[in-house]
């Protein structure tokens, strides 16, 4: 049997190839359990090709800075090249968080809010990792999300072998892969230098030229070096997890020690204790509305909803804590333990339910009385989201362990449909229209904070009479721009420059 140069060069063991240590090629953070050793071949030459490819399409349609359809395009590259890469087409799980991570990322091609679009962005690295990562537990949710920042070495090494592998001559002359690169390369060259000929020759060629292929200028250079590098590690990590997989289940916390029914029946009790008597004051709260509010002496809106609402908001999530700690500690044994078990959690949740809503009906309160925000709209979306796991916990609830294995995913989805319906709703247009009702009935109007809104805003701020309209357009056009090229679309602002061609950029703003 021979022994290659890269198997030279592996460290070995008393018994053969030892995984990397941290600091050598390919060591990681990770546990070896994860994932046992780093692959001594090195990565194929399509996955080295695929790499390039996905790394071209983000340096030709990814601009970080800007909200567009450039997330969009070249999530979709990166995937693709990762794929194709390994010959396979997604599993029905795979497919899943595939279409959760595009649709999130469709949303900054549609809306234009910066707020918006980094929390979409955030929560498609998420599903696109998982979607790769695999794993259905907490632990794989935990852990899948990060996964990528310990990917580094290992993929280094991986596609560092590959590159090398490529680069030398076999048998037959030159590698293939290193052929693939070299026509590329020599195919791109003429078509550069004969479109360039073609372009200076006729103006109507000039024209095409310049809407298929954005304008790139000095200084953007180093700036499309940049979205190459991370648009092509992107698809190697891809890559990567496809064909080694991680096993987060081998480092997933074991199951939690049963302690004896009264050390969790009596401090849940007393938590049940506390969340009913709150509940019970805040039935005439919910049910006694503004007159409540009005009437009780000392207590205003701001007092009332502002203050409560942060302390509504963390004890909905503490009680979220306590529920986990209590089903992995909790005995199930007998039938009395489990009926226990069932009263208590189920009424913890049901109590939690009520605290939900006590605080959306402050936050609905505040905004009623000072107008909306997107922020404030947020949170309530926060609040109701943590209404619905309360809602996923007492479902699983009824049978228990068993029933909770659906749980992690339900969660990740329902955060997910969330978001979505946040974008859906177009928050700064929903917050521009709410406020322009309000003004309407009150006469009180911050056409500074309207002014502060996206592009998203442009179709409710055209409803203001003058000149505030014109005042609330003209500060939303200072932060609008140019007309978009073909990879930083986004159909917001599209619509808005219609609008917001004909506006007085000088219109003076009155109190």
């Amino acid at each position: 049997m021979t022994t290659t140069v890269a198997q030279a060069q592996a460290p070995t063991g008393p018994i053969g190839p030892r995984p990397p240590r941290l600091g050598e090629p390919g060591g990681s953070l990770w546990p070896h359990r994860v994932w046992p050793a780093l692959p001594v071949a090195g990565a194929p030459g399509r996955v080295l090709l695929a790499t390039v490819a996905a790394g071209a399409i983000g340096a030709v349609a990814w601009q970080i800075s800007s909200v567009s359809i450039g997330y969009l395009i070249t999530a979709m590259g990166v995937f693709a090249a990762a794929y194709l890469a390994q010959w396979r087409v997604p599993t029905r799980r795979e497919a899943v968080y595939l279409v959760a991570t595009f649709a999130l990322l469709a949303v900054p091609a549609l809306r234009a809010a910066p707020w918006l679009a980094v929390l979409c962005v955030m929560a498609a690295w998420v599903t696109g990792w998982l979607a790769l990562a695999g794993g259905r537990t907490w632990t794989a949710l935990a852990l899948g999300s990060v996964v990528a920042w310990f990917l580094t070495t290992r993929v280094a090494a991986w596609t560092g072998r590959g590159v090398r592998r490529a680069g030398r001559l076999d048998t037959g002359g030159m590698h293939t892969t290193a052929r693939v690169l070299r026509v590329g390369l020599v195919t791109a060259a003429l078509v550069l230098v004969f479109g360039a000929l073609f372009a200076g020759a006729d103006r109507a060629f000039a024209n095409l030229v310049d809407t298929l292929i954005p304008a790139i200028e000095v200084p953007d250079v180093p700036g499309r070096a940049v979205t190459f590098v991370v648009a092509a590690a992107l698809a190697a990590g891809a890559a990567y997890l496809l064909r080694f997989p991680p096993r987060f289940d081998a480092v997933a916390p074991r199951p939690g020690r049963s302690v004896r029914r009264w050390e969790w029946v009596v401090p849940l009790a007393a938590l049940d204790a506390v969340f009913v008597a709150f509940v019970v004051v805040q039935l005439a709260v919910l049910f006694g509305g503004s007159r409540h509010v009005l009437e009780t002496e000392g207590l205003t809106y701001a007092e009332y909803a502002r203050q409560g609402f942060w302390q509504l908001l963390v004890v909905s999530a503490l009680a979220l804590v306590v529920l986990a700690f209590a089903v992995r500690t909790a005995c199930y044994e007998s039938v009395t333990d489990r009926v226990v078990v069932r009263t208590l959690l189920g009424l913890l949740c049901a109590m939690s339910v009520v605290v939900v809503v006590s605080a959306v009906h402050r936050m609905w309160v505040y905004e009623q009385a000072y107008g909306f925000t997107a922020m404030r709209l947020f949170v309530m979306t926060v609040e109701l989201w943590l209404g619905s796991i309360f809602a996923l916990v007492s479902i699983a609830g009824v049978r228990l362990r068993p029933a909770a294995r659906w749980l992690p995913q339900a969660v990740l989805a329902t955060g997910v449909v969330a978001l979505l319906c946040l974008a859906a709703l177009d928050p700064d247009r929903f917050v521009a229209e709410r406020n322009i009702d309000r003004y309407h009935e009150t006469g009180r109007i911050d056409l500074g904070y309207l002014g502060s809104l996206s592009t998203d805003a442009v179709p409710a701020l055209d409803r203001l009479p003058e000149p505030m309209r014109s005042c609330a357009l003209a500060r939303v056009a200072n932060h609008t721009g140019e007309a978009d090229a073909w990879n930083e679309f986004n159909l917001a602002r599209t619509q808005a420059r219609d609008v917001l061609a004909g506006v007085d950029s000088n219109a003076r703003c009155v109190s």
